[in-house]
């Protein structure tokens, strides 16, 4: 079938474009290249197996006509990450609220069978208890999670209104190509000799691998819609143990040091997998860092 991958181009989705070409799928994707990661979908581009539109969600004309013909959009274009929506709030609600709208209105304006969303495990804040099950309410802390919880408002009045929308909740998303978050972050400065440095070091975090997450994504096209689905291997890790980890496998002699928290990052999260197993059909990993060397 033909789908759409808004944010092909980045971490996530290029890993999604990969498992879509292997199944037989043709395949857009809409990218702005805010974060340019083009490199590993280059190929892919230059074989014409991709087409690939440059274009902003913001834009509405533009996610029309990349939505010509579509069975699935796949969105995953947005604001990705907590510090990212504090050092430019404004980009963060236009990107991941007017443009997740603009992919909504334009998939039900041209017949699209069905949008998968990706959302965030920010939407549940701190949460009060472990592991997080979907229906636990939505606290955002932070304006990335309050602008994933305005995503998913959208995406569920569109239900309402007779559209598929199905919604998937990504834990810590960790793997090759990633850049700017904490396991990149630590891999880097490991291969310096450098300090790796823990903001409270207190954090209980979900990884889960980008290949299992992409294959989740993939499943997301024909799964039975009954309501959010948490993607995330089930299993917590505290980030003493992540970089401790960091440092056996790069055999790095680099320092752990503890520096203040940042008070609007969530302090600790596990997913309940339930769903992702029974309605997606994919396990998590008994151990969730099982990637980690993949990276190095």
């Amino acid at each position: 079938m033909k789908t759409l991958v808004t944010g092909g181009a980045g971490f996530i989705g290029s890993h999604l474009v990969d498992i879509l070409l292997e199944r037989g799928d043709e395949v857009v994707v809409l990218d702005n290249f805010r974060r340019p990661s083009v490199g590993h979908l280059r190929p892919r581009v230059d074989a014409g197996d991709v087409a690939l539109i440059e274009g902003d969600i913001r834009d509405y004309d533009k996610v029309l006509d990349a939505t010509e013909g579509v069975e699935v959009v796949y969105h995953l274009a947005a604001q990705s990450n907590v510090l990212g929506s504090l050092d430019d709030i404004d980009y963060s609600f236009t990107a991941n609220v007017v443009g997740t709208f603009n992919v909504l209105k334009a998939a039900a304006d041209k017949g699209v069978r069905r949008v998968v969303f990706t959302s965030s495990r920010e939407v549940y804040g701190d949460p009060d208890d472990l592991p997080v099950a979907e229906s636990h309410r939505m606290q955002a802390k932070n304006p990335y999670g309050a602008s994933k919880v305005a995503g998913e408002a959208y995406c569920l009045a569109f239900q309402r209104m007779g559209h598929e929308v199905a919604i998937l909740r990504l834990a810590n998303i960790y793997g090759p190509h990633d850049c700017d978050r904490v396991i990149p972050i630590f891999l880097d400065r490991a291969r310096r000799g450098e300090d790796l440095e823990l903001y409270g070091g207190r954090q209980l975090i979900d990884f889960f691998s980008v290949h299992r997450t992409a294959e989740a994504i993939a499943a997301a096209a024909g799964c039975p819609l009954n309501g959010p689905i948490n993607l995330g291997s089930g299993h917590g890790t505290t980030l003493p143990e992540l970089a401790e980890r960091v440092l056996e496998v790069t055999g790095s002699s680099s320092h752990i040091r503890f520096l203040p928290a940042r008070e609007l990052e969530v302090t600790g999260y596990v997913a309940d997998v339930s769903r992702m197993r029974g309605v997606l059909g994919v396990e998590p990993p008994d151990d969730p860092l099982s990637d980690l060397e993949s990276m190095v």
